[in-house]
């Protein structure tokens, strides 16, 4: 086997915090240079840039998934970090084409899919959470740190030393792809040919979510994950850009509000979590992350001070732990041959999520006029106390943001919906007999599942 070692959580560990702690350098960097390409509808234009990234990473992941399934993890992972990281150096050389880039990077940038293929492979089933939460956390302490050091370099050197060493940390995740990383699907799996067939039906990325209306219970998830995940999506896509620019925060600010947030999601979805989980239940647990949610995005929308803003951030660091806890629920209600069949329906609305959102924020900044004043200006108020808006005298003056107050409103339908998913899926569990037994149907208590005929329940009630 090319790479060191036998194949482990650590390699994949590794190839994740080298590629996001890249990016993350960037940060500062990438919020001057966006506003200098786009001065005009600077938000319309970040939220389609990465509404086109997201869209084309859900049509594509399915699709690499399957290749990596054939032609094995290692050519894959190379693959989509080179593409992902591609656009850096362009940010200094051109930033239209750094832009371009980013936009159709998004077909390549699905490295977390790959990753998790990888840990798959490598992992026995009781194991696997525990490692796909080992990669999570490592992806939030890559994003923790990296801010923040490129933010002291960009004051102390300039951006262009940032662009050179974020460059430089994705040559050495290459490098490490390339020399380190063993191969993780055995050779067994792997056909002779390279011209091995893909079913469409293995590629499609709305597969999944065909799948949904199957069961009841799936179908209540994948509402409240899409309702909750939506405005997420488009919120990290323009927030620090919203900070630095509307509420005038600093770009060492910005890097401090990223790595504080950053640290108090970790203790959350770890510390707080399991006490939750242990103390309430399961999807008591989901309710008080999606209200913690509704509070975080209306105080973005209504807070123009930046006090409000760290205040808000605490919030949001509790309202990490929803999708957490949907994910044990899910892992704790399903069958075990059906558990990748659920958790990528959930993983295919969060992609579609990636998509839509950015670009739906962008689009609801631009409808209710925000938008933004020369960047001298940002810095000359620096420690100002209002938003820098471009129309003082609109509406935007009276909600700073818009786009959060809409995404309020999404994450309280979520709940709504949410209120109604069953903690236990019992009325699917004689749906469990019905898929592993082909007498099943010819049995009189054994009611059909989700009210229709040849539609096998998803999720079972695995407290029993």
């Amino acid at each position: 086997r090319q790479g060191i070692g036998e194949p482990s959580v650590y390699h994949a560990v590794v190839v994740i915090f080298l590629e996001f702690f890249a990016w993350g350098l960037l940060t500062t960097p990438m919020l001057t240079v966006l506003h200098q390409t786009f001065p005009q509808h600077t938000f319309l234009m970040n939220g389609l840039i990465h509404g086109v990234k997201g869209l084309l990473s859900f049509l594509s992941a399915p699709l690499i998934g399957a290749l990596s399934d054939v032609w094995g993890r290692k050519s894959f992972l190379l693959l989509t970090v080179f593409f992902t990281c591609a656009p850096i150096p362009l940010m200094k050389i051109s930033p239209w084409w750094y832009f371009a880039v980013i936009s159709m990077s998004g077909v390549f940038a699905v490295t977390f899919s790959v990753i998790f293929a990888y840990v798959a492979d490598i992992t026995q089933e009781h194991e696997r959470s525990t490692a796909y939460g080992l990669v999570s956390a490592t992806f939030a302490a890559s994003l923790v740190t990296s801010p923040a050091i490129g933010a002291y370099l960009s004051q102390a050197y300039g951006d262009t030393l940032v662009v050179v060493l974020a460059s430089g940390v994705a040559l050495l995740d290459i490098g490490f792809i390339l020399l380190a990383v063993p191969e993780s699907l055995p050779e067994e799996m792997r056909p002779v040919s390279w011209g091995a067939p893909i079913s469409w039906e293995q590629a499609d990325p709305f597969a999944s979510l065909r799948k949904v209306g199957q069961d009841s219970t799936v179908l209540l998830i994948c509402i409240t994950v899409f309702l909750s995940y939506l405005p997420e999506a488009g919120q990290y896509s323009s927030f620090f850009l919203y900070l630095r620019q509307v509420i005038g925060f600093s770009s060492e600010t910005v890097a401090a509000f990223i790595g504080v947030v950053g640290i108090l999601s970790i203790l959350a979805q770890t510390v707080v979590l399991g006490i939750l989980m242990r103390s309430i239940g399961n999807k008591n647990t989901i309710l008080l992350g999606l209200g913690f949610q509704i509070l975080q995005l209306a105080w973005y929308g209504f807070g123009s001070q930046p006090w409000m803003m760290w205040a808000a951030g605490a919030v949001a660091a509790m309202s990490s732990i929803t999708f957490p806890a949907i994910s044990a629920m899910v892992s704790r209600n399903t069958d075990p041959d059906q558990q990748g069949v659920v958790q990528g329906m959930i993983t295919g609305i969060r992609g579609l999520c990636n998509g839509l959102g950015p670009a739906l924020y962008g689009f609801v900044f631009y409808l209710f006029h925000v938008e933004l004043n020369e960047m001298a200006e940002v810095e000359t108020l620096g420690k100002a106390s209002k938003p820098n808006m471009a129309n003082p005298t609109d509406e935007s003056s009276i909600i700073p943001g818009p786009p959060f107050l809409f995404g309020a409103c999404s994450v309280l339908l979520s709940l709504l919906v949410a209120l109604f998913i069953p903690e236990h899926n019992l009325a699917l569990r004689s749906g469990s007999h019905k898929k592993h037994s082909a007498g099943a149907q010819a049995h009189p208590h054994s009611p059909p599942a989700g009210g229709s005929d040849g539609k096998e329940p998803l999720l079972e009630d695995s407290s029993v």
